[in-house]
Formats: structure tokens, C-alpha cells, sequence
């Protein structure tokens, strides 16, 4: 018989109540008790659901208040030293959250973790910190809660845990010298504490995500992957190995030899032929989990296809060694695509989300336990939906697929080098470290109030702009006031980054509860791309030249990059990414020469998620950095000279495409490095960048406020790396989601810095 298995199911609840309530919590509207009761009513909802759908094996230790990975740093006890002085109150949720989110009390003045991409994906997790003299102990037991409350509800549930060998390779060294793979043997035993723990109340299965194994791993530490293994499985449960996101198949020749009971494999990156490979000699005694259901996009599954994968695996092992699971976390995927009341149907009738993904690995799994399936009504009608998904005249713009096939080189250069660019650009009379941010000011209350009223139709367009007019000449105005240089409008008529420019292009389609968790309790609704996109109008052009009408300063004209667009969508999977990475950079070129024909004279594409797209196996990188390249140099390079283009990237490792960066040709490039104290300027120490850049100094993820002192010994730190003549000062990010209180103080300490400087 065969199982069904779900990697990890949302957290957010569907609503969003995991939001709603940490808001609540860290304003002081509720108390711990209530955080927590609300909390435990989202697992058992989320346990309920899953076994109510049939999955044999439902996770738990799945749900994070903030994030997974930081979790883990507690439960080990891997708590950076500044903490301690939190660590000795007693109030590890105090202490949880300092972690996260950074700490600023009297005279306690903690700076949060880092934060980066999980892989390749928008979700961010917290970085933990390791020294050379690391101790770890089981200090913190959610896994071993969550699965005894799981229990107490009558779900026997299979726990999840983050590896050791992933948390080590994601974490960071406090010193350079410091290998942190010298701690698995302190780390080990505390893993071991926990199986040993989880055994003897009951657990069967444990789920160890070592998501590393999709990675170009070293030889070294697959070494360790053999050892690490040997060591854990004396007295443990029964362990399945997952890893996701891209192809196991490279480093299967160490899987088959790693002492666990069963393997994960993502089918859905995993080419048929890489399979054909992997099913010849899977080791007999072990587990297959087949990943088929995809945990990260949102297109129905086209289950023939599945049922005939299945088959071919069947051959090779048994029906009581095979798990039908999802590719990876459900984290990844919105909630319920029922309550998308609507959506244009035929479009939705392509779609699922994690609820109905649960229904695709149970019939999967039931097609193969029982003969009633065979000529399912189901099945037919997934039949019929993929069948007509493929020949939809929704899909196919043939202007569009004509103007992709007449991109010239001419297009994706400028017309003369930076060093020129300059010089044509020193007419903007721009002082010595100019200052600017990032583009969005706080979304307050009032903001999201206004726009849900004009969404629902309770004020009109004159009485909603009229609103945003205000909002935009307060903000312009403040920043007169304190005296920045490059001055933005605020973007209060953005709901989101992605989705504003979404919802203005053709071949997008949003929903309304399609929520996924980014970090902590910021959601993000990500459109979903479904067919070939093209500009119908004008997207930004009405607000950047109102807010330069009421200043005689700079006003920066503020877009998101085509593959940040691409990246944060959910996004078509019946043609290449590259293809649709360059409608959408033809779409913003026309935006762009919009904007620079209205006056505008410094336009920002963001591009934060350029190296977060960047493929996890190296022998793919520079296919894609030549198309990523590429699409951005299509939406920037038509403009004059005289034109400044910026761009902005946070949360990333910037080592290894240092040359792809320069290569995009960006007259300015601002970065994220205050959290890690400019450690990202590294990369830049012996890499000549030859533009300027704008090292951010002010944490925005954080409700802390950086002080006079502090921004200016990062900025004179940064001239370590840097020319001062190219050095721009601004905030990691976006200021969307701080509050205008911290917001005015941190910026008159950042001008006040960059002024002294001067």
C-alpha cells in the first residue's frame, strides 16, 4: 500500500491570523497566554486539515512564530553573546524575538541577526551566528511540545527538523579562521537528545530537512553526511532525508549511503532521465518519497502525468517502500484556492493551492491502492483542465512573442561607458555622499484604510488621490525638511512592489487570498503570472511627475526590476522563465522612456531578487545571469547618458556575481549591509567595482533606531572598501512597513552623518 506524505504545511493561518496576531502581540494589545492559545488553535486547525484530507504523514514542528531557522538557534541554545543580557531574564520569547527582530530598552541596545534568502525562494531566514568556542545543549523543546500537543489532539504526527549539517553551512563564522563544521561533534549529541526524546514519547518517523543535498556540496562534507548519519540513527526514530528545490541526482551516489530509512526526492526538479537513474539501484531496504506535488508554484498538478511517473517507479519498488509527497514545504504556497471567489474561472480552474494540493497526493495515492480511481471523475476533469490550459487564447499574445524575437544588442547597452555617464550626470549638481532612500515611506493605518475603502467602492478616485496627494507632499516635504538630496514620493498608491506593477500588465491575474509567509509576520501575495505580458499604459508617471511639480529637489522615479517581477511571482511553467523575464522588460523599457520624456532625471529598478533567482547548481548560473543581465540592460539601456539608473539589491551574498552586478551597468547600486555590520563590502575589497554604491546603513527590518554614532562608523568603515566620491547614503530597504516616528529619527541621523562627513 502506498503512504502520502506532506513536507510542511502554511503557517500563517488562512487569514493571516499569524500575522494579526504577532502585530498585536509586539504592540501590547495581547498577552502571551492569548498569543499563545490563538497560536495552538492555527497547528491544530493545520493537523486537523491534513488528516481530515488523508495524509498519512503530517507534519509538526513545521510551525514557526517567526522563522524555522531561528527556531533551531534556540532550541541548540545557539544564542549570540549579545544576547545574554535578555538570555538571564528568563523570557525566552523576549529573548526569541530580540533575536529576529533586534532590541532597544533603556539602556539595552541589541542589533538584530542577520537575515537572507532561504535558497532560492522569498522567504528569509534569520542567519545563525557560530564562534569557535560554541556550546550547544537542548535549551528550548518545541519539537518535542508540538509533537505531544499534535498527540493530546489524536494526530500522531512525523516531526520535522532542520539538519545539522544544513544549519551549520547556513549559519556563519564570527572569525574567518573558523571552520563551523569543526562543531557537528557538539551539535550531534543534542540532535541525538532530541530523537532519543521524540522515540520515547512516541514518534516513528522524524522528517531531517537537509535541504544542502541539492546544493554543490564539498567533499568534505559529504564525508560528514556518512558520519553525521551512522551517529543519529542509534536510537532514533525512523528518519526520513529530504532535501528540495533542485535535483538530488548529482549527489545520490552519497544518499544511497547515508544510514537513514527514507530518502526524499523533489521529482518535480528532477529531469525523467536523472529518475530512470536514481530507481535502477535505489537502495531495497529504504523509503522513496516522491516529491511530485509542487510545494512552491501554483498550477494544478497534471495528474496522468504523475500516475505514469508513478508507475515507472513502481517497477523498481515496492508499493509498501513508496511515499506520494509534496516536491517540498507547502510554506511556499498559498492556503485555499476556494475561498477565490473572483477569480476569472477558467483561469482558476488551472490553479491549486496547498489545500488542494493535499486532495492531488491523496488521490495519487489512492489511484494506486484502489481500482475505483482508474476512470475517476477527478481524474477527468484534471484531464480536461490541463488539455485546455495548453490551447487557451488567454495565454498567447503573438505582438508580443514578435517584439521579443526583435530585441537587438543596440538594446541592452547604453551608449557610453560609466566613467562618461558621469560626467554628463555631474549637471545634477549632487553634493559629496548623497543621500536618498530606497523608495517606499511608511504604509500607516490610515493609508491601508483608504485604500480598502476605495477597493470596496466607499470613496471615489478624486477623494482617494486626494488622499494620496497629501500623504505624498507630507513625505516629500519632511524630506526637504532634513535635507535629502535624491527625494522619492513615497509609493502610498502601492499596494506591493510586484503586485502594483502586476496588476497594471497584461497576462497577470491576482487573488485575493493568495498570502504567503515572506519573514516573521510579513506576508506577500505574489501575482500569478499565466500569460504573455505587455504594458497597456502609463504605470507610474501620473505620481512621479505630480511629486516633482511640489520640489525643485531631485524626485527618483521608482520601478521594480523585471526579475524581481519574475521572481516574486507565481509564474507561468509552459514556456522558459527567460521568455517571460524579457516580456516584462520590454513592458518596463516603455515605462522607463515614459518616465525619462516626463522629466524624470535618476529612475531606481530594483532588483533585489537577482542573485536570489540565481540556480542552486553552478553549472546553471551563467545561462541564467546572461538572461537576468540581459532583461534588466532591455529595461534600462535605451535612456540618454544624461539619465541616472539605479538599482537596489538587499539580503543576498554578493561574492560570487560581483561581475554579473557590474555587468547590469548601473550608474548607482545600493546594497543591504548594516545588519551584518558592512561585512558585504567584503566582497568589494578586491573587486574593483568601477560604479558607485550606496551601502545601506539603517536596518528597516528592525524597529529599532540606529543612532548618530553608529551610521557614521558604518559609513567610514565602508570607505575602507570604497572611493568617498562613490559612496551614496540610504536605508537597507524600503521603509513600507516602519512606523513614521523611528523613520523621521533614523533619517535625520543618517543626513546629519552624511553632512558631517562632507
Amino acid at each position: 500500500m502506498l503512504l502520502s506524505s506532506n513536507l510542511g504545511y502554511p503557517r500563517i493561518g488562512p487569514n493571516r491570523e499569524l500575522k494579526w496576531l504577532l502585530e498585536s502581540f509586539w504592540k501590547k494589545k495581547i498577552n502571551q497566554t492569548s498569543l499563545f492559545e490563538n497560536i495552538s488553535n492555527i497547528k491544530k486547525n493545520n493537523w486537523i486539515k491534513q488528516r481530515k484530507a488523508g495524509i498519512n504523514f503530517i507534519p509538526s514542528n513545521d510551525f514557526s512564530l517567526y522563522d524555522h531557522v531561528l527556531d533551531m538557534c534556540l532550541t541548540v541554545d545557539a544564542v549570540p553573546d549579545r544576547f545574554k543580557k535578555l538570555k538571564n531574564k528568563k523570557n525566552i520569547l523576549e529573548l526569541y524575538f530580540a533575536m529576529a527582530r533586534g532590541y532597544q530598552k533603556g539602556r539595552i541596545d541589541i542589533k538584530a541577526m542577520e537575515m537572507t534568502k532561504w535558497f532560492d525562494t522569498n522567504y528569509h531566514y534569520i542567519v545563525p551566528e557560530f564562534k569557535p568556542n560554541q556550546k550547544f545543549k537542548l535549551a528550548f523543546s518545541k519539537i518535542i511540545d508540538e509533537f505531544l500537543e499534535a498527540k493530546n489532539f489524536g494526530i500522531k504526527t512525523r516531526p520535522v527538523i532542520l539538519g545539522p549539517l544544513s544549519f551549520l553551512f547556513l549559519g556563519k563564522s564570527t572569525s574567518n579562521k573558523f571552520n563551523r563544521f569543526n562543531l557537528l561533534t557538539k551539535l550531534i549529541p543534542v540532535y541525538r537528545e532530541i530523537f532519543k526524546l521524540l522515540k520515547k514519547f512516541g514518534a516513528e518517523w522524524i522528517q531531517v530537512d537537509e535541504p544542502i543535498l541539492a546544493l554543490d556540496i564539498e567533499n568534505n562534507i559529504k564525508k560528514k553526511f556518512i558520519s553525521t548519519y551512522k551517529n543519529l540513527s542509534k536510537d532514533s526514530p525512523k528518519i526520513l532525508l529530504t532535501s528540495y528545490f533542485s535535483s538530488t541526482y548529482p549527489n545520490y551516489s552519497l544518499l544511497k549511503k547515508i544510514n537513514v530509512d527514507g530518502i526524499h526526492i523533489d521529482l518535480v526538479n528532477t529531469e525523467s532521465k536523472d529518475l530512470n537513474k536514481i530507481i535502477q539501484n535505489f537502495p531495497k531496504n529504504k523509503f522513496f518519497s516522491a516529491g511530485l506535488i509542487n510545494g512552491r508554484n501554483i498550477w494544478k498538478n497534471n495528474l496522468s502525468k504523475s500516475i505514469d511517473i508513478l508507475k515507472k517507479i513502481k517497477r523498481k519498488i515496492s508499493s509498501d517502500k513508496l511515499i506520494v509527497s509534496s516536491s517540498c514545504s507547502l510554506l511556499h504556497s498559498p492556503v485555499d484556492l476556494n475561498k477565490e471567489e473572483s477569480l476569472n474561472n477558467n483561469i482558476k480552474d488551472w490553479l491549486s493551492f496547498a489545500d488542494q494540493k493535499l486532495t492531488e497526493i491523496v488521490f495519487l495515492q489512492r489511484y494506486f491502492n484502489s481500482n475505483l480511481l482508474q476512470n475517476s471523475k477527478f481524474l477527468m476533469n484534471n484531464n480536461i483542465s490541463v488539455k485546455k490550459r495548453k490551447t487557451s487564447k488567454l495565454i498567447h499574445d503573438n505582438f508580443v512573442k514578435k517584439r521579443i524575437k526583435s530585441i537587438s544588442s543596440k538594446m541592452l547597452r547604453r551608449k557610453n561607458n560609466y566613467f562618461l555617464r558621469k560626467m554628463l550626470q555631474s549637471e545634477l549638481n549632487l553634493p559629496l555622499f548623497p543621500t536618498t532612500t530606497i523608495g517606499s515611506f511608511p504604509q500607516t493605518s490610515e493609508v491601508r484604510k483608504y485604500r480598502l475603502k476605495f477597493k470596496r467602492k466607499e470613496i471615489n478616485l478624486k477623494k482617494y488621490e486626494n488622499f494620496l496627494k497629501k500623504e505624498t507632499k507630507k513625505t516629500i516635504k519632511f524630506q526637504e525638511s532634513i535635507g535629502i538630496d535624491v527625494v522619492v514620493h513615497g509609493e502610498f498608491e502601492r499596494n506591493d512592489m510586484v503586485e502594483y506593477f502586476g496588476e497594471q500588465l497584461k497576462g497577470f491575474i491576482f487573488t485575493k487570498f493568495g498570502w504567503v509567509q515572506s519573514y516573521g509576520s510579513r506576508c506577500v501575495k505574489p501575482p500569478i503570472i499565466f500569460g504573455d505580458i505587455s504594458r497597456t499604459k502609463p504605470m507610474t508617471i501620473f505620481w512621479s511627475k505630480y511629486a516633482q511639480s511640489l520640489t525643485k529637489k531631485i524626485v527618483k522615479g521608482m520601478l521594480t526590476g523585471p526579475v524581481t517581477i519574475l521572481q516574486w511571482s507565481f509564474v507561468r511553467d509552459d514556456q522558459p522563465r527567460e521568455y517571460t523575464c524579457k516580456q516584462i522588460a520590454l513592458a518596463l523599457l516603455d515605462e522607463v522612456l515614459d518616465l525619462e520624456k516626463n522629466g524624470l532625471k535618476i529612475i531606481q529598478i530594483d532588483e533585489p531578487a537577482l542573485r536570489e533567482g540565481l540556480p542552486l547548481r553552478k553549472n546553471e548560473w551563467n545561462s541564467y545571469l546572461k538572461w537576468a543581465i540581459d532583461s534588466f540592460k532591455i529595461a534600462s539601456s535605451s535612456v540618454k547618458d544624461e539619465t541616472q539608473i539605479h538599482t537596489h539589491m538587499c539580503y543576498c551574498e554578493f561574492d560570487d556575481i560581483l561581475d554579473s552586478i557590474e555587468k547590469l551597468d548601473a550608474d548607482v547600486i545600493s546594497i543591504e549591509t548594516s545588519r551584518s555590520n558592512m561585512e558585504l563590502l567584503d566582497s568589494f575589497k578586491n573587486y574593483k567595482y568601477p560604479n558607485s554604491i550606496g551601502p545601506g546603513v539603517y536596518d528597516i527590518h528592525s524597529p529599532r533606531v540606529p543612532t548618530f554614532s553608529e551610521i557614521k562608523i558604518l559609513l567610514k568603515k565602508a570607505q575602507k572598501y570604497l572611493n568617498k566620491e562613490k559612496i551614496w547614503v540610504n536605508p537597507d530597504c524600503g521603509l513600507k512597513t516602519r512606523g513614521w516616528p523611528e523613520v523621521k529619527k533614523a533619517l535625520k541621523s543618517m543626513t546629519l552623518v552624511a553632512k558631517s562627513l562632507r
